[in-house]
């Protein structure tokens, strides 16, 4: 950003953005103004106490952390990602179901097919690239490599973040706030953890939002 002539600016993410994000806060908090994420931040463990005082919606929401069967894909991931590599690699079926799964599980539960959540020419398109430039392998090793950071915990970021949650997502406002300056909390009805191909007007409206506090 520096090489840009940018000095100050901020940094929004999703998805692997949202735990991308926050560490550019870490590296350059004189610089990053603000980080936005939609979904949650980190990876985090939990203690007992900690589910004292919190609503269904969160204990709802702390539970699918520790859920074996939606993190499935991560755990073989983490584990053998050569493995399954392979089979994406060889099939574009295999890639299409691979991708599209996590579609059909985390778009806006309201929407009974992903394609009905999502475009159907973006849906196609994104695991079309995965097809195209070969990215399995280093995809799923992504997974191996950050295996060891889970649950650990990160050194506090003082930088203001914001955080948007959409339904399905895992955001609890007191687990964030351990390891971040939370100054910014907005939950929605509508949309997933795609949330800039689901609901792009409400995700566009709160990162402006966010940011009109700390610019």
């Amino acid at each position: 950003m520096s090489r840009l002539g940018y000095q100050r600016y901020g940094a929004q993410g999703g998805d692997s953005g949202s735990v991308i994000s926050p560490e550019l806060g870490r590296v350059a908090p004189d610089r990053v103004v603000g980080v936005h994420v939609n979904g949650a931040l980190g990876f985090p463990s939990f203690e007992p106490s900690e589910m004292e005082g919190l609503t269904e919606t969160e204990q709802a929401r702390m539970q699918s952390y520790t859920d074996d069967d939606r993190s499935g894909y991560a755990i073989i991931q983490a584990t053998r990602p050569q493995t399954v590599a392979f089979g994406l690699h060889d099939s574009p079926a295999a890639q299409l179901a691979w991708i599209v799964e996590k579609f059909k599980e985390w778009t806006d539960p309201a929407h009974d097919m992903p394609e009905d959540a999502v475009d159907l020419d973006q849906l196609l398109t994104d695991v079309t690239i995965y097809w195209l430039t070969r990215t399995a392998a280093s995809s799923a090793r992504l997974y191996k490599e950050g295996s060891a950071q889970w649950g650990v915990p990160a050194e506090r970021s003082e930088v203001p973040h914001g955080v948007a949650v959409f339904p399905g997502d895992g955001g609890i406002r007191r687990v964030a706030e351990r390891e971040h300056n939370v100054i910014h909390w907005s939950e929605f009805r509508r949309g997933g953890h795609f949330a800039a191909m689901e609901a792009p007007d409400l995700l566009v409206d709160d990162v402006r939002a966010f940011f009109r506090k700390v610019r």
